[in-house]
């Protein structure tokens, strides 16, 4: 669940484009030193899960429906992205309640 609120600017890094996802790899060490592998994390509004991550960038994996159902389709390495941790439910919700996966 997200609050609607971004709270980062990543880059993307890079690309990796297979038959069924592409792995896009972004760089954001505000959201690298607060994340850990499985985390959700929102990536221009789409909600993606974080499969690998270091202190600069993190990886995660989007399906082929998702690319061609968001404004992911689009990015390009050298993009910036707006990226926003999910809500804790232990702290204040600024914004609104956003729900809902593609």
């Amino acid at each position: 669940m997200f609050t609607g609120l971004i709270s980062s600017l990543g880059v993307v890094e890079a690309i990796t484009k297979g038959s069924e996802y592409a792995r896009l790899s972004i760089k954001d060490a505000k959201i690298c030193g607060q994340i850990a592998i499985g985390d959700s994390v929102s990536v221009n509004g789409t909600c993606l899960s974080v499969t690998a991550f270091d202190n600069q960038q993190f990886s995660v994996d989007v399906m082929v429906q998702t690319l061609a159902l968001t404004s992911l389709s689009q990015a390009i390495v050298g993009s910036p992205v707006n990226l926003e941790l999910a809500a804790l439910a232990t702290s204040r919700l600024g914004g609104h309640i956003v729900q809902g996966h593609v």
